[in-house]
């Protein structure tokens, strides 16, 4: 059966491969974002939190967007099976040093697809998967802008809490 549905695709199965391995990242990191928000939530940080609710919500939509792909090209979308995902984190720095990581690997992520696409000229995918190239700049850019921000506040301050999280919320256009 497996070689009958193969027939009826251009996608070959080393591309499937790794997009439904993309899917899992992509709905991880979704995962990741609900656990980062919750905890910036339950300490306070209102803002910031609904700044990483939006990030979720934006990782499950680029993990539906290469899942429906994968659909649509005649392939076989796996839904992944997610793991646990940390829940605490030493303070607020800490969670956005790691979200910045996160969008790092997942931007390496998407570059082995799009040399993949290309080592065996699937150009199709490798059109549909440069949108997510744009898309990872601007979620790094994001990322490293939120860090800078511990270094123009005070944060040591109740004030500069306050303010970092308003300011955070305002990354991207979000708030």
């Amino acid at each position: 059966m497996k070689d009958l549905v193969r027939l009826r695709t251009s996608l070959k199965e080393e591309i499937e491969i790794i997009l439904n391995a993309q899917c899992k990242m992509e709905a991880e990191a979704s995962n990741k974002y609900l656990a980062m928000a919750s905890w910036l939530e339950r300490n306070g940080f209102k803002q910031s939190a609904d700044y990483l609710y939006a990030q979720a919500e934006e990782e499950r939509t680029h993990f539906l967007k290469i899942f429906k792909y994968i659909n649509d090209v005649g392939g076989t979308a796996i839904t992944p099976v997610i793991g646990e995902v940390p829940q605490e984190y030493k303070n607020l720095k800490s969670v956005f040093e790691t979200a910045l990581q996160n969008e790092i690997a997942v931007s390496l992520s998407i570059n082995k697809i799009v040399a993949k696409c290309r080592e065996v000229n699937d150009f199709a995918t490798e059109e549909f998967i440069m949108w997510f190239v744009k898309e990872q700049r601007e979620e790094e850019e994001n990322a490293r802008r939120a860090l800078e921000l511990f270094e123009v506040i005070d944060v040591d301050s109740s004030a500069g809490k306050f303010l970092l999280d308003k300011e955070i919320a305002k990354i991207g256009g979000q708030e």
